[in-house]
C-alpha cells in the first residue's frame, strides 16, 4: 500500500447537488432549482452510485497502514466524498438591489400587448440609455438606434443591469413571464455569472430559462444569443462565458428556439474588443448596438412573422 496516497488531502467529488450553496446576495435559501433541458444538462451521479463509491472508499480506506489511520481519526474530513452543491444558477433569485425595475416590468407585463420581448441583463437593459448629446458614437447607449429598429415594434425591454440567470428565472415565475404572449423572445443572459458558476453551470442556467419561457410563452419564438465576448483575449472571464456558448448551441431546434452567435462581429482579426465597439470590454457602444441590430434583423423578422 502506497501511504502517501492517504495521507494528501483528497476530495472525491461528484456531481450531486446539496442545497448549502454561495448564492448571490437575495439567494433564496428554501428555493428550488428550476428543471433543466436534456441538451445542457451536467451529469449527476444517482444516489446509488455515490452509495457504492462511499462504500469503496471506506473499504480501501481500512486497508491504510496504522500510521494513516491515525492521521484520519484526527482529520476525519481528509478523505471524503462529497456531493457538489446544487448549481447556483438554475436556483431562482432576486438581487434585492433589482425589486424595483422588477416591479416595473411586473406592471409592464400585466398591460400586455407585446410583441417583442427583451430579457436578459445590463447588454439588453442599455437598449433604453441615451448618450451625451453630440457625443457620435456614446457608450453604453442604444437608445439611438434601438428607436430605428425596433420603435415601430411592440416591444418590452426586461433586461436589468447586473442580473443573472437565477433573477431572470425568479422574474419570470414571479410575474415577468405572464400578462402577453409575445410573438419572439431575444434573450441573452449569462455574463453576471462567471465569477461564481462554472461555464456548464451557466448553461444549465440558460436551459432553465428557455424551458421556463417555452412553458410561459408557447407560440414564442426564443432567439437565443450567444453570450457576448467580453474583457480581453486569454482573460478567465472571457474564457468562461465563451465556453458556455458551444452548450447552449445544444438548444437550438429550428421551430420553437434559434440560437444565434454574433460575438464574432465585436472582435477585431485578434480577438480584441475595439473601443469604438465596446468601451469598457464588455458593454456596446452605440456602434455596437448597430453591429447587433443589423445582426439580428433578418432573424427576428422571419420569427415574428
Amino acid at each position: 500500500m502506497n501511504t502517501p496516497v492517504f495521507t494528501r488531502r483528497l476530495t472525491v467529488l461528484f456531481m450531486l447537488g446539496s442545497l448549502a450553496l454561495r448564492g448571490p446576495v437575495g439567494f433564496a435559501a428554501d428555493a428550488l432549482p428550476a428543471p433543466v433541458p436534456a441538451e445542457v444538462a451536467i451529469a449527476r451521479p444517482t444516489a446509488a452510485e455515490v452509495a457504492q463509491v462511499t462504500q469503496n472508499v471506506q473499504r480501501l480506506l481500512a486497508q491504510a497502514d496504522p500510521a494513516t489511520k491515525a492521521v484520519l481519526a484526527k482529520f476525519p474530513d481528509l478523505i471524503a466524498v462529497h456531493p457538489p452543491r446544487v448549481n447556483p444558477a438554475t436556483v431562482p433569485a432576486l438581487n434585492p438591489a433589482h425589486r424595483a425595475k422588477h416591479e416595473a416590468n411586473l406592471e409592464v407585463a400585466k398591460k400586455g400587448d407585446i410583441d417583442l420581448l427583451f430579457m436578459g441583463d445590463s447588454i439588453n437593459d442599455f437598449w433604453r440609455n441615451s448618450g451625451p448629446a453630440g457625443d457620435p458614437n456614446p457608450p453604453r447607449a442604444g437608445k439611438a438606434v434601438f428607436d430605428k429598429y425596433y420603435g415601430a415594434i411592440k416591444t418590452a425591454n426586461f433586461g436589468i443591469g447586473g442580473d443573472t440567470t437565477q433573477g431572470v428565472l425568479y422574474r419570470l415565475m414571479d410575474g415577468e413571464g405572464r400578462g402577453f404572449q409575445p410573438k419572439a423572445i431575444m434573450l441573452m443572459i449569462g455574463t453576471n455569472n462567471y465569477a461564481t458558476c462554472s461555464s456548464a453551470e451557466i448553461a444549465e442556467g440558460v436551459g432553465a430559462i428557455v424551458l421556463e419561457m417555452r412553458k410561459d410563452f408557447p407560440a414564442a419564438k426564443i432567439l437565443l444569443l450567444g453570450i457576448f465576448p467580453r474583457g480581453n483575449p486569454g482573460d478567465a472571464a472571457r474564457k468562461i462565458v465563451s465556453d458556455v456558448n458551444p452548450i447552449i448551441a445544444k438548444l437550438h431546434d429550428g421551430k420553437n428556439v434559434f440560437y444565434l452567435d454574433i460575438g464574432d462581429k465585436f472582435l477585431d482579426a485578434n480577438g480584441v474588443l475595439q473601443p469604438d465597439i465596446m468601451a469598457d470590454k464588455l458593454h456596446p457602444n452605440e456602434k455596437g448596438y448597430v453591429i447587433w441590430a443589423e445582426a439580428v434583423k433578418g432573424p427576428l423578422a422571419e420569427l415574428m412573422k
